[in-house]
């Protein structure tokens, strides 16, 4: 996997990660949120129902009042009281009921069957006596109670919250209910609308964590490919450049050969064979023939000394016999008696990579300083401090605009050599410029080199 890849795959899983992470807390509030919603629903029905029950009860009281005050316990009346309690009614299944203390069942609107049976002994599935708690409950004043009672609608086993109030005066339990399977029914929709929306909130987390890390994805793809063009631009130029130089090279090469030892050549050559016919003629041609080899022999001395000339533009052989501070120094010497040269610290076993483009770079320095600054003084210093190897090449000359010369597409050959140089080897260059002069700075860690 390439390193930009994995650069993607890091940015994408943590944000994966995180969404992942953010799903499962959002659901899990959501789900703590919903069953408080359900407690919070179910709670203020529940009381909604409690004062609904009260008041039902309060209004079945009311309908026998007039029984009531009458202070009659004969069986005309008691039937009076039971058919009008027996007419009253509220929904489907909202009635009331009529029990005695010991759980007769005295009146019973929805199961008839159950009218004059004793159901004191009653109990629901679980074993839990059912008309007695209802008594006890009336006997303490009255009140809501819990328990399981068939539903007439559904002939079912459900569970029921009733109210029962006494009547003391003819040793009654007056009572009435609401099955709670509504209740739980209303909820269980609530629950089923709150599973949907975790649901739903889940599947936005899901597409929004598919479109964010394929939105990643894509902008490095776009990246890549443009980093990609921009590399291959860059190289492609680089190679342009790297072929340029080669042509110059060859060019400057060709011209030293040409217009330097090519014609000095020629020159001897002609002066030895005129020199060979003037040898074998009068003694005074002789003399004349010898003069002539002697300024031949001065002719080929001066060849000899411009072929290691270029021999040394193109490749010193100090920098491999001595190593670089030798080298400089006779750069130094053969640029002029301006030029200053002094080493501080500076190991002799250098790399050969290292050794190299730090004598480049001060080639072009000393021919930049020469050729354009005009200046009458100029000084190089190499130093080491510890793994730092710095070239400082200082002059008075007139100066230049860096960033204006860096910047034009002409100009600045030179100085973006020296950069891509120190580049290549982990190093860096800086240039300050003013109308005082110009320095240059040169600095690589050996250890990067290494």
């Amino acid at each position: 996997m390439k390193l930009r890849q994995k650069v993607i795959l890091l940015a994408v899983a943590p944000l994966i990660v995180a969404l992942c992470a953010i799903a499962l807390f959002v659901r899990q509030q959501a789900v703590t949120l919903a069953q408080q919603q359900r407690v919070t629903i179910e709670t203020a029905y529940l009381a909604s129902k409690e004062a609904e029950l009260r008041h039902y009860v309060e209004l079945a009281v009311h309908a026998i009042a007039r029984q009531l005050i009458s202070g009659k316990k004969d069986a005309a009346t008691l039937d009076d009281a039971k058919r009008i309690l027996a007419e009253l009614s509220y929904g489907d299944d909202g009635y009331f009921f009529i029990y005695d203390m010991e759980g007769n069942t005295l009146m019973h609107p929805r199961q008839p069957e159950l009218v004059g049976r004793n159901l004191w002994r009653l109990r629901d599935a679980a074993g839990v006596p059912t008309i007695q708690r209802l008594v006890a409950r009336a006997r303490a004043g009255g009140g809501l109670e819990r328990y399981t009672w068939v539903k007439p609608s559904t002939s079912k086993p459900v569970p029921k919250l009733g109210y029962v109030v006494p009547i003391n005066q003819w040793g009654w339990m007056l009572g009435t209910g609401i099955y709670l399977d509504d209740v739980d029914a209303a909820l269980a929709k609530v629950t089923v609308q709150q599973s949907r929306n975790i649901e739903d909130t889940l599947w936005w987390i899901a597409v929004l964590a598919i479109f964010s890390a394929a939105t990643v994805a894509t902008i490095g793809l776009a990246l890549n490919i443009r980093d990609s063009r921009v590399a291959d631009a860059k190289l492609k130029v680089l190679a342009q450049r790297v072929v340029d130089s080669q042509e110059q090279e060859r060019a400057r090469l060709s011209r030293d050969l040409h217009d330097g030892i090519s014609q000095s050549l020629v020159s001897i050559k002609f002066q030895l064979e005129a020199a060979a016919i003037r040898l074998v003629g009068e003694p005074q041609q002789r003399e004349a023939g010898v003069l002539a080899v002697e300024r031949s022999a001065a002719a080929i001395t001066s060849v000899l000394g411009e072929v290691r000339r270029i021999s040394h533009d193109l490749r010193p052989a100090l920098l491999d016999d001595l190593g670089l501070a030798a080298a400089l120094a006779h750069l130094a010497g053969e640029s002029g008696s301006g030029v200053q040269f002094s080493a501080d610290g500076v190991d002799e076993h250098l790399p050969v990579t290292l050794a190299t483009v730090l004598f480049r770079v001060a080639q072009e320095g000393l021919a930049n300083s020469a050729r354009h600054a005009s200046a009458s003084r100029t000084s190089m210093l190499l130093s080491q401090r510890g793994p730092v190897l710095a070239l400082t090449i200082s002059d008075n000359g007139v100066g230049f605009d860096a960033e204006d010369m860096a910047l034009h597409p002409q100009r600045g050959i030179g100085l973006r050599n020296m950069s891509e140089r120190m580049d290549a080897i982990g190093g860096t260059m800086e240039i300050v410029s003013t109308v005082a002069g110009t320095t240059l700075r040169a600095c690589v860690t050996l250890e990067k080199t290494a």
